[in-house]
């Protein structure tokens, strides 16, 4: 196998180079650790490349800015797309660099275009951690820019991403207020 700390330092750094400050600090770097920091409390047991793919959900995700793509759902799942695209082949070469082979380069690239959500357990574990970083670190000021009818909505379509365990646990540990809870029980 490769050399985990190897390929952490070097998303890191790759992440550092963000202009976009959080907390004083580069957002897509902060981001990373917040990834890393919910993978190993939800899934302590995580393999490297699953520990891997957490890390390097984001890097450089400002190199390819939304709004190069068209406004609306076309736009922005085309803009997605692209940036799994692009961060599996960063992120397989990152691997590359720190010792992992070509099956683990490949399997990063899986997870990271988000490949068999819903049927491959591990893109559906680092699903579960997305949506827990996001819950956990960026809800409150997502949907302070939303209106209130739109996050009942938004809520159920995040929820449905997640696997019926991530669901439940998200209802243990967070006070969602109640149609915004109602939304996360419904979805399946």
């Amino acid at each position: 196998m490769g050399d985990l700390a190897a390929a952490f330092q070097a998303i890191d750094a790759a992440n550092a180079a963000d202009p976009t400050q959080e907390a004083g600090r580069p957002a897509a770097l902060l981001y990373g650790e917040r990834m890393s920091a919910e993978m190993d409390r939800l899934f302590p047991g995580a393999d490297d490349v699953l520990r891997i793919a957490a890390r390097g959900q984001h890097v450089e995700r400002w190199l390819l800015p939304r709004r190069d793509y068209p406004e609306g759902k076309a736009g922005y799942f085309a803009w997605r797309r692209e940036q799994g695209r692009r961060h599996a082949e960063r992120v397989a070469g990152i691997m590359a660099d720190a010792g992992y082979d070509a099956a683990a380069q490949e399997r990063v690239g899986i997870l990271l275009r988000k490949e068999g959500i819903k049927r491959d357990a591990d893109v559906q574990a680092l699903e579960d951690v997305i949506c827990f970083v996001f819950v956990r670190h960026y809800f409150a000021g997502f949907a302070a820019a939303q209106p209130d009818h739109d996050m009942v909505d938004i809520v159920a379509k995040t929820a449905r991403k997640m696997s019926a365990a991530a669901r439940a646990r998200l209802l243990a540990e967070f006070a969602l207020p109640e149609p915004l809870a109602e939304a996360v029980r419904a979805a399946e």
